[in-house]
């Protein structure tokens, strides 16, 4: 973190933040003095106090918790599952607290197993508990979690590795460079969960546009990392954006369905112009191609969606079996007509040896993309190509690449 005031304005923030996350009907009251002062911490640590913790641990703490300590002695609330963290009189190893059970859940997990597998590698479990034996226990409460930092794992900087762990999580001990990585990413979560209003949010929305018109300028692994550092932060729609982008690289049924399995925070995207026009096709033929232990939305979304949507899919699926159907591709009533120009004569004479090698149609369609306009703001890439049979065996990951990679659309709020 460098110098132990810039610990300030971060949890200052992460207090602000907080308080305007709460609900004090699923919360709990928050302490009347965390409302008055928007402050989730404490007075500082002096250097006599951190001294002390020191002496009485036997080590010198890491840069990043001794600039802490001096910032706050103490911290309320580190993320959703944490309710507060030590100070300097607290700071105690996990094996001398209460706490010791964790380390006696993870020997107890490895009692039974050798100490070396086949191979020579310790068995599962074995260097978690040594971990956890002599771990520094960071935590005094929290929802069956724990936050620790181990001595012995030290970098080039005198950083401890942090750990949180969970029994409810389905994981081991989650590693992390050092404290400040361990609470950076509680911060990160507690966004991911309550996505607060705040400087934040502020930020990474506005990173999301920014990405969003530099997506439709042709730009591809600058968006992608940005929408993935964005959803880690909450924001819903990197990931729709970032779906999108995917799909067009390969893999798209298994993207799609994981953006389109339903649960209540979706409807805004399910309600969207993006869905009717670009994703329920390819949600239809999704479910027409699934395997039967695939992961299917379409029979949730039927079952829970809202009723627009599932009225919506209903129709759409009668559409597809009147005859002389023809899909829609999303994009413009110019770039539909630019892409039927392209597949229609491919459909007309299927029995006919080669009428038009199917590679030759590539530079007509990679043409009609001058055409095509996003349907809102939240459309990025022509997705709905990939629910025909023909473009979706005409679209490689290369050539996908190339689609994204060229500058498109003039449309509804694109930049």
């Amino acid at each position: 973190m460098g110098e132990h005031g810039a610990w300030r304005p971060f949890l200052k923030q992460w207090s602000e933040e907080w308080v305007a996350a709460h609900d004090p009907d699923q919360d709990g009251p928050l302490a009347e003095e965390v409302v008055r002062d928007a402050w989730l911490g404490f007075a500082p640590a002096s250097e006599a106090e951190v001294a002390a913790a020191e002496a009485r641990l036997g080590r010198r703490l890491p840069p990043s918790l001794r600039e802490f300590l001096l910032v706050t002695n103490g911290w309320r609330d580190a993320g959703n599952f944490i309710y507060r963290l030590a100070g300097t009189t607290e700071l105690e190893w996990l094996r001398d607290t209460d706490d010791r059970n964790w380390i006696e859940v993870w020997e107890d997990l490895t009692e039974d197993n050798i100490e070396e597998d086949d191979d020579g590698e310790e068995a599962f479990g074995v260097q978690e508990a040594k971990v956890l034996a002599r771990s520094l226990r960071l935590s005094l409460e929290g929802d069956a979690a724990v936050m620790l930092l181990d001595p012995d794992d030290v970098d080039e900087d005198g950083e401890w590795a942090g750990y949180w762990l969970a029994s409810w999580s389905g994981e081991g001990p989650e590693r992390y460079g050092s404290f400040h990585d361990l609470m950076r990413r509680q911060w990160v979560s507690f966004h991911a969960l309550r996505k607060p209003p705040g400087a934040t949010r502020d930020h990474w929305d506005a990173e999301v546009e920014r990405a969003r018109g530099e997506a439709l300028a042709g730009a591809v692994s600058e968006p992608l990392a940005t929408f993935a550092q964005a959803y880690e932060y909450g924001r819903e729609r990197a990931d729709v954006l970032s779906a999108q982008m995917k799909a067009m690289l390969g893999d798209w049924p298994r993207i799609i369905a994981s953006l389109l399995w339903y649960s209540p925070t979706k409807d805004d995207l399910l309600l969207s112009p993006l869905f009717a026009t670009e994703l329920l096709p390819l949600l239809v033929r999704h479910d027409r191609l699934a395997h039967p232990h695939d992961l299917r939305p379409l029979p949730r979304l039927k079952e829970y969606a809202p009723e627009p949507v599932r009225t919506l899919i209903a129709d759409y699926e009668a559409r597809t079996e009147e005859p002389g159907f023809r899909l829609t591709f999303g994009g413009g009533p110019d770039f539909d007509a630019a892409v039927h120009a392209v597949i229609d004569p491919l459909a007309l004479h299927p029995a006919v040896p080669d009428p038009r090698p199917t590679d030759k149609a590539w530079p007509e369609l990679r043409a009609a993309l001058r055409l095509w306009r996003p349907e809102c703001e939240d459309h990025v890439a022509p997705v709905s190509l990939l629910a025909d049979p023909v473009l979706a065996q005409l679209i490689t990951q290369a050539r996908g690449h190339e689609i994204l990679a060229t500058p498109r659309g003039t449309g509804p709020g694109v930049m």
